[in-house]
């Protein structure tokens, strides 16, 4: 099977999440997530910035709210064409357009103002490398869930949305 077509399946506590990555279009951030599904880092991890009507982010922090350490930052891969539309999974990183690791997010609505637009370091914007194909009734549900502040995080869930496991599946 080709890495063109992996699958991803994010067993959580609220339900599963199959997401449909696209190595063709966003070959360093499918590469990048791959390899930290593969090494496990995911597992353990919860969504710990949940905005109904923006985003659900995750794969940065345990249960105890420790970030984890990850590998170098990869290139930003924003300008691939995907855009930043319901459903689909983008890298999450700081102000520097090329600072993602591990962290990634799903959006919850068309977020167009995340969209590359040039290649400055307002205008890269976030990459998109998939899409949830199953499950986004999961990642509706996160929307749901009572959030707070946590220490200098906002929008935390109050009871953890956790990825029991995060696997390649094809």
């Amino acid at each position: 099977m080709s890495d063109s077509q992996s699958k991803v399946k994010l067993t959580t506590t609220l339900g599963t999440i199959v997401i449909q990555l696209d190595a063709v279009k966003a070959p360093a951030s499918t590469a990048n997530f791959i390899a930290y599904v593969n090494d496990g880092f995911y597992n353990g991890t919860i969504f710990h910035r949940v905005i109904p009507g923006f985003m659900a982010q995750g794969g940065g922090f345990d249960t105890s709210f420790n970030q984890k350490t990850t590998k170098a930052t990869i290139q930003n891969e924003a300008n691939n064409g995907l855009k930043n539309k319901r459903g689909t999974i983008a890298m999450a990183r700081t102000n520097d357009p090329h600072s993602a690791t591990a962290q990634f997010f799903i959006n919850y609505k068309d977020n167009a103002f995340l969209d590359h637009t040039n290649q400055t370091p307002s205008g890269w914007g976030y990459a998109v490398f998939g899409e949830v194909v199953e499950g986004m009734d999961v990642v509706d549900a996160m929307a749901k869930q009572p959030t707070a502040n946590r220490g200098m995080h906002q929008d935390v869930p109050k009871t953890d949305i956790v990825i029991e496991k995060a696997e390649v599946v094809e």
